[in-house]
């Protein structure tokens, strides 16, 4: 998903360690352009993205991509906008993002190439005729089924 709006500001960074990994958040408001402007932040996770955040200034005319994700604690729901790319905007550009030849799963990570979308198939070719193969025979264990009489006056309707 994607937004365009004026940033706002840089959120404080959050660091930390869990399961022997060191990782950062950070975050940034922007405000949209809106009949109602609205304010919306988001999260950064990783140094690169918090640094991508740091690198605007307040006022400058941003095109967010980010990916929603909710979650439950306690019986209560908590929603995050994590950004995977912030850049300049201008009105009349086209958007910059190519999402990556896998895509992205639900975390914003790259899935890899077998998750890929199937290539375009050739197109068939007659195959040469062949003679009908026989049906294989049934084992003996199994015992015949029975078999319905064919009568015409049953009450289908087709």
């Amino acid at each position: 998903m994607e937004i365009i709006g004026k940033f706002i500001q840089v959120l404080p960074e959050v660091r930390g360690e869990s399961a022997g990994r060191q990782w950062v958040r950070g975050g940034f408001v922007i405000e949209t352009g809106d009949e109602y402007p609205r304010k919306v932040a988001f999260t950064c996770f990783g140094e690169d993205r918090v640094a991508m955040a740091k690198a605007f200034q307040p006022g400058q005319m941003v095109q967010v991509f980010f990916n929603p994700e909710s979650r439950e604690y306690n019986e209560r729901w908590y929603t995050d906008l994590r950004a995977s790319r912030i850049q300049n905007y201008e009105p009349g550009q086209m958007s910059q993002m190519t999402p990556p030849a896998g895509g992205y799963n639900w975390a914003g990570q790259q899935q890899p190439a077998y998750a890929q979308q199937p290539a375009a198939a050739a197109p068939m070719q007659a195959a040469p005729a062949a003679a009908p193969a026989a049906a294989p025979a049934a084992p003996a264990s199994f015992a015949q089924a029975p078999v319905m009489p064919q009568s015409s006056d049953d009450d289908l309707p087709f």
